[in-house]
């Protein structure tokens, strides 16, 4: 079966599609950039130059984009307060869309989007990016053949350093909560929910969750003015979760990881092995996986780095690319694991300011 080049619009031309959208739309054969949208006009030209798209197929209204003729699939990739106005709109135009995480500001967004998209029958993406690291997808494949046995406990750590004094970052939207929601917890801790969710194939049943701010006022960006603004987002957050199956899993999450770049760490033990699963590591970007199995390398506390098979590298664009084209391999995250990774995020949220264990 040939597979169709389908004509991408994009929303949205901050970090997240300059460094991952963008490259890997470039890089698929079955997808063509066509139009974009940024409400930054200098931004949005500098992109059209860079991407050859012509000045008649650059917008400033998203909904220019997705009304344009030859966007048959919208990339949406604005701070969080856009992502449910922006996917509905592309819902009720009719067409498939990628969305970046978290996919809305509250689960009755979620709920509604969710609704709306599978009334329609669209296509869809939600870009929880590291389902498509190849050490997940191997630790997940190890842990449904049951390789290590019963799960019993999953440790997930998510560090990055930006948020320290030392960087000096300014307020931008990630800081502010109507522009994002939560800080830490939506930016990074909505990742780590996601992927021991995909890696284990277990539901979240109860949660309870802690978060704090270091840093209450940050510089305001020069577009802002001067002086400084309020910080009203998590700094960090740590959780705890009960799972399907008795799994219980802890998450830490901060952006004041000093020395850290985007790094994860998930440790899984079962009855009969554990498995490492680590990005970022050594500052250098790559995944790896460690497993611990045998009676003679458990009695020596033996964990070996396991070389991945070629198959589980894949890319979140073309992932995409398939899903538009009929031949998804059914492992990217759609609406539905996005509405449900919400509602885990709101009940965290909830948790936190209550002190108690709350469900999903």
């Amino acid at each position: 079966m040939e597979k169709k080049i389908n004509r991408i619009g994009s929303v949205g031309l901050g970090s997240i599609w300059n460094g991952v959208h963008a490259p890997g739309i470039q890089r698929s054969p079955n997808l063509e950039l066509v139009a974009i949208c940024d409400i930054d006009e200098e931004k949005l030209q500098a992109a059209g130059e860079k991407y050859g798209i012509p000045p008649e197929r650059r917008f400033t209204d998203y909904h220019d984009l997705i009304s344009c003729p030859d966007v048959e699939a919208v990339d949406i990739c604005t701070s969080n307060d856009a992502h449910f106005e922006i996917a509905m709109a592309a819902v009720e135009a009719g067409k498939p869309y990628d969305l970046e995480k978290p996919i809305t500001m509250t689960a009755e967004q979620a709920d509604t989007l969710a609704k709306a998209t599978e009334e329609k029958g669209l296509k869809n993406m939600v870009c929880f990016s590291y389902r498509f690291k190849a050490a997940a997808r191997y630790a997940r494949d190890l842990i449904a053949q049951g390789k290590i046995g019963r799960v019993y406990h999953v440790d997930m750590q998510y560090f990055q350093a930006w948020g320290l004094p030392r960087v000096d970052c300014p307020l931008v939207w990630r800081f502010v909560k109507s522009r994002t929601g939560s800080g830490a917890l939506g930016d990074l801790g909505c990742h780590a929910l996601d992927l021991v969710r995909f890696v284990t194939g277990k539901e979240y049943t109860r949660v309870v969750g802690h978060t704090g701010t270091y840093v209450h006022e940050r510089k305001l960006l020069p577009k802002d003015g001067k002086g400084t603004g309020k910080v009203d987002v998590d700094d960090f957050c740590n959780y705890m979760a009960d799972m399907e199956d008795g799994i219980s899993a802890s998450f830490q999450i901060t952006r004041f990881g000093f020395g850290r770049g985007n790094y994860q760490r998930m440790e899984i033990y079962g009855s009969e092995g554990a498995i490492v699963y680590s990005l970022d590591a050594q500052g250098s970007g790559v995944d790896e996986i460690e497993v611990c199995s045998g009676d003679i390398n458990a009695d020596a506390h033996v964990f070996s780095k396991l070389p991945i098979p070629e198959r589980y590298y894949v890319d979140q664009m073309q992932s995409f690319a398939d899903i538009l084209n009929g031949v998804g391999d059914g492992l990217a995250a759609t609406i539905q694991d996005g509405q449900a990774n919400q509602h885990v995020v709101d009940a965290i949220i909830k948790s936190a300011e209550e002190g108690t264990w709350l469900a999903p």
